[in-house]
């Protein structure tokens, strides 16, 4: 009973949050991937074997995003036909791999404890 509400609940909120991060994502260009920490392991080694225009495409976006807060602007005011894609996903398959493969490894290796 209290998982279906629960459910219900966030099928409700969900789309609600998303707007608004999508607003605070698009008024600096950046998309929710490049939120990533990339000192984590599974997502620094996804972005080690990323293609080069990903990663080259992420450092230009948080560099963007880093001047425009600098500078106290947002990006529609430079780029106003700007198409954004917010929630576009480069990285995440490939980090969902690492860490699928890391578990499988951790279960293989179980024997050894």
């Amino acid at each position: 009973m209290s998982m279906s509400v629960y459910h219900s609940i966030m099928k409700v909120v969900a789309p609600v949050y998303q707007r608004v991060v999508a607003t605070e994502l698009n008024k600096m260009g950046l998309r929710y991937e490049d939120l990533l920490n990339s000192s984590s392991p599974d997502i620094g080694e996804a972005l080690e074997l990323a293609d080069p225009a990903v990663k080259q495409g992420r450092q230009r976006r948080l560099k963007r995003a880093s001047d425009l807060s600098f500078k106290a602007k947002n990006l529609q005011e430079y780029a106003p036909g700007m198409k954004l894609e917010p929630f576009k996903e480069e990285l995440w398959q490939d980090v969902l791999k690492i860490q699928a493969r890391n578990e499988e490894i951790a279960q293989l290796n179980a024997h050894k404890l």
